[in-house]
């Protein structure tokens, strides 16, 4: 059976449960193209697109095996049962809360030889604490993806993430600890934090713990060498929190800063919870405490009334704060939220020419940073072997490639090496190297 997801990294990481569940049940995982008896689609919500790939999907798999058993779970499942309940070839739809559940309700439905459709959808907003899967060491990558918290309270304009996720919900540290600890003992040497929105991690929970914290007790384990975060809210970025935060080591230095806008009457349409003179700071206090980091972003281009000049205010705030690399969505509607009803609606055609824009910035910025490496020294953790070179990224997420055989896996995948930089490919905005003293 294939298990596919779409989205962000915390449905990877609940795809990787819902395999282990089904590994530890004795079910066998193959590809996505493969005949199987059973699918499961692990779907997202968060644009019109990522909608458009789920229905896609659902139906492809059923062409493939018109017999097998369809389930669809997930972020889409929990906005819009009642539109996924027309599609005939859904036998099972599942809410967020119930992936935990998913073996033992795909073989109740298999033992009661059911044929009618199959739901089970609680309501995310009176979920109140976390629901652990347990300790989830099952990755094909060698980085593996942990999740730390769930839910959003923040109810940005545009988004429908907190009606499909509910409110802030926080994994308890001992069992973020324990779970951390057997995955370095499979030899795995980064992870990655992820949530819905980590910044809140730690605002359920008695006491004053916070995000911080969490952190300080990650880096004691023996084993992991590099601790990489999701994406931050920038609020959450003061003196005290970088101060902490530099004296860990294997923090990565990456920020991944959630800006959206550059421009402050959009930030407020939008309600984001900061300014731009906010923001800024938030940039000026990481470089101060790490020199090397690399800053990128997410921006929204054709937010409803987004004139040209508040687009010209965010294309001159990106150039000012520099940023290595920035992803860029053109504004998508989602239903039910607060701007889908907003007024003067932006052209798309607007969208395609700002949206070209601002990649065009960000591919410049890439390459102009990454100019600045050719003769250095950098420590690369390989991962995959592509079209020629094995490739991996820097604690900075600088992509790095190396020409070799293939039959040279053992000698790169999954290692830490040394690097010397000789080159940027403009095109892919890749870094090329060689082993140093190699």
């Amino acid at each position: 059976m294939p298990l596919l997801h779409y989205g962000c990294k915390v449905n990877q990481y609940e795809t990787n449960a819902m395999e282990q569940q089904f590994i530890n049940n004795n079910y066998r995982i193959v590809n996505s193209n493969e005949k199987a008896d059973i699918y499961v689609i692990n779907t997202c919500t968060v644009t019109n697109m990522a909608e458009r790939k789920s229905r896609q999907m659902l139906r492809r798999v059923k062409e493939i095996n018109k017999n097998s058993l369809l389930v669809v779970c997930g972020c889409y499942v929990q906005v819009a049962k009642e539109e996924l309940e027309k599609i005939p070839e859904i036998d099972i739809i599942l809410g967020v809360n119930e992936k935990n559940n998913i073996v033992k309700i795909v073989e109740e439905y298999i033992k009661l030889n059911q044929k009618e459709l199959a739901k089970a959808i609680s309501d995310v907003s009176d979920q109140k604490e976390f629901l652990d899967f347990g300790d989830v060491t099952y990755t094909e990558k060698n980085r593996a993806v942990i999740k730390i918290q769930d839910g959003c309270n923040m109810f940005c304009s545009y988004c429908i993430i907190p009606y499909a996720r509910g409110r802030i919900r926080s994994r308890k540290i001992e069992s973020v600890v324990s779970e951390i600890s057997k995955i370095a003992k499979q030899g795995i040497k980064e992870i990655v934090l992820t949530g819905i929105h980590i910044a809140s991690y730690g605002k359920d929970f008695e006491g004053n713990i916070r995000l911080i914290d969490l952190l300080e007790e990650i880096n004691k384990i023996e084993g992991i060498e590099r601790i990489r975060l999701g994406s931050l809210e920038p609020t959450i970025v003061d003196e005290e929190f970088a101060n902490r935060l530099s004296n860990l080591e294997k923090i990565c230095e990456h920020f991944h800063l959630s800006l959206q806008s550059g421009c402050d009457d959009t930030l407020k349409r939008m309600n984001r919870k900061y300014t731009t003179k906010m923001f800024k700071q938030t940039t000026e206090i990481l470089r101060k405490h790490y020199p090397n980091a690399n800053l990128t972003t997410d921006i929204i281009v054709g937010f409803p009334g987004e004139t040209d000049e508040e687009f010209n205010k965010t294309y001159e705030f990106l150039k000012e704060i520099n940023f290595y690399r920035m992803h860029v969505f053109k504004y998508s509607p989602r239903r039910g939220t607060v701007a889908q009803k907003m007024p003067n609606q932006v052209d798309g055609n607007i969208k395609e020419e700002r949206s070209n824009k601002l990649i065009e910035l960000s591919n410049n910025s890439e390459n102009k940073y990454n100019e600045n490496y050719i003769g250095k020294n950098v420590k690369v953790l390989f991962e995959e072997y592509e079209a020629g070179y094995f490739k991996g990224h820097t604690t900075n997420y600088m992509v790095v490639k190396v020409p070799e055989q293939e039959d040279k896996k053992e000698k790169y995948i999954d290692k830490i090496l040394e690097i010397e930089i000789l080159k940027n490919d403009e095109q892919t905005r890749e870094l090329i190297g060689r082993i140093k003293n190699n």
